[in-house]
């Protein structure tokens, strides 16, 4: 066992047997604990905040998700519909308690949804209940939400972490105290939050069951790089590594590699609120064949992953007869010089005495989106666009000309594509804009007949293709690395975007 996976009690303690009249030394058992190299929180937030995967331990959904990202029950043990009024009835496990030893009670639920939507709280979920009407408290543990329309992924919807009222009424819910030191109702509950990491405990009294790992320690370790050497170190039992990264490990016995498929995209966004892209919009086209998406998955990456065209592609819904946009550095000149560009005698595109190009941003630390952006970068410049990179402290969504996004859900196809490329959505960083879009979104959403949606996405994503928000580039895989004495991590499961899942049974996990 190696550094990283503690035994904090596995000393011998020495205990006077009154009844033997001797002294005899007794193994106490053991305390397990397991660290996790995590990206920085400032806050823990799940109502406001989409992406932590320290969540789904603190916290639970009315609903939750199973290995094979099914719909199964949560806080909730049952569920009603009611076809005619567009309800859900939930009915509650009555003997679930928040950390504090309170209740849960339809209220928090209640409470939770009615935060998220209130636009004065800036919450990016907000989108996902926008057709909620009225939400009705029948009793302690039944709560009713009736949509004004019908949204066939509101019982995905429903895996938001729950909040306690009691807690948080009142509240700032940007800035509480609470979200840095929050009390859920999940299988573990925070210790302590210093400088540097988070240390979680087992709830005891967890109403699916105590978990069987002691103590869980998210050690903030934001560069990725750093990750691979501390988990190489042993200060370190699990880490999301680069697939360069993951590579060292592949031979070593004393660790377990989970080389796993996500749903995970990445792209070049295009803020289509800088006035470059109000003037230019329509070289975009341009951006997206001169990327040779192979070369960035087989230097990047190791190969692990897949070309991409589309934000559906590992979803039931992907429809492939769209525009893929392949390398087409050719094309890509065509469409620069139909547009009146003119090749200047630095190598360089111009449109109108301004020189075509544009500044990718990308977030520090994330080794593999700063070595995509660069690589693009290089592409976009052999076919006489002069891009460049920056990575700035801060992501400035307003002034930046473009950025290196990531995005995608293995849940159903409205998540991360409503709030995403709908108009005015609260996760649609780029400002884009398309009436067809919003309306095959909208009808997808709105119908459960399979076929409809499936005609309904198959025209947003040929809507999409033909104005793309972003100039795809590769789903990536996630390449998590783990100390050998875990057991239980499910490596079958299709994980979400920044590799968010792994968890989703972690009260089932043991150390060896």
């Amino acid at each position: 066992m190696k550094k990283g996976l503690l035994t904090m009690a596995g000393v011998l303690l020495t205990v006077s047997l009154v009844s033997a009249g001797t002294t005899v030394p007794v193994l106490a058992e053991e305390e397990t604990t397991l660290v996790y190299g995590s990206g920085d929180y400032t806050r823990i937030n799940p109502a406001i905040d989409e992406h932590g995967e320290i969540n789904i331990l603190i916290f639970n959904g009315l609903t939750a998700h199973d290995g094979d990202n099914q719909v199964v029950p949560g806080l909730a043990e049952s569920w009603d519909f009611d076809d005619e009024t567009n309800t859900y009835t939930f009915h509650m496990a009555e003997d679930a308690k928040w950390q504090d030893g309170e209740p849960v009670t339809a209220e928090d639920v209640k409470f939770t949804i009615e935060a998220i939507m209130d636009p004065e709280n800036g919450s990016e979920n907000a989108p996902n209940y926008e057709d909620v009407e009225e939400i009705n408290v029948i009793d302690d543990h039944t709560v009713a939400f009736k949509l004004e329309d019908k949204n066939v992924a509101f019982l995905d919807y429903m895996t938001m972490a729950v909040l306690p009222k009691h807690l948080l009424e009142g509240e700032d819910m940007q800035t509480s105290d609470f979200f840095r030191n929050p009390v859920g109702t999940g299988p573990y509950k925070i210790e302590s939050w210093d400088e540097g990491q988070a240390t979680l405990v087992k709830n005891e009294d967890y109403f699916k069951g105590e978990p069987s790992i002691d103590k869980i320690v998210f050690k903030i370790v934001p560069d990725d790089n750093a990750k691979a050497l501390q988990l190489k170190s042993g200060e370190l039992d699990l880490a999301l590594l680069t697939p360069k990264d993951a590579a060292a490990f592949a031979d070593d016995e004393a660790y377990t590699c989970y080389d796993m498929k996500t749903s995970d995209y990445r792209g070049i966004m295009f803020n289509f609120g800088n006035e470059y892209w109000q003037k230019n919009r329509d070289l975009i086209p341009a951006v997206c064949y001169g990327l040779d998406r192979q070369a960035i998955i087989d230097a990047v990456i190791l190969g692990q992953g897949m070309p991409a065209y589309g934000p559906l592609q590992r979803n039931i819904y992907n429809y492939e007869d769209v525009e893929h946009y392949d390398y087409n550095p050719e094309k890509a000149k065509e469409i620069l010089e139909a547009a009146g560009c003119e090749m200047g005698d630095d190598g360089f595109y111009y449109r109108d005495g301004e020189k075509v190009g544009f500044v990718i941003s990308v977030s520090a630390g994330d080794q593999v989106r700063i070595d995509m952006a660069q690589i693009a970068a290089q592409e976009l410049k052999e076919i006489g666009m002069d891009v460049s990179v920056e990575i700035p402290a801060q992501t400035d969504w307003a002034g930046q000309m473009a950025f290196l996004i990531g995005w995608g859900s293995p849940f159903d196809a409205d998540d991360h594509t409503y709030k995403v490329f709908g108009t005015d959505k609260g996760a649609n960083y780029s400002g884009y804009s398309n009436a067809d879009v919003d309306k095959y979104l909208t009808e997808a959403r709105q119908s459960a007949d399979p076929e409809v949606r499936a005609e309904a996405y198959a025209n947003f994503q040929k809507a999409l293709a033909e104005d793309p928000a972003y100039a795809m580039i590769c789903y990536i895989d996630a390449n998590y690395v783990a100390d050998s004495n875990i057991k239980g991590i499910d490596p079958d499961t299709i994980m979400g975007h920044h590799g968010v899942g792994i968890f989703w049974n972690v009260a089932d996990w043991t150390i060896e």
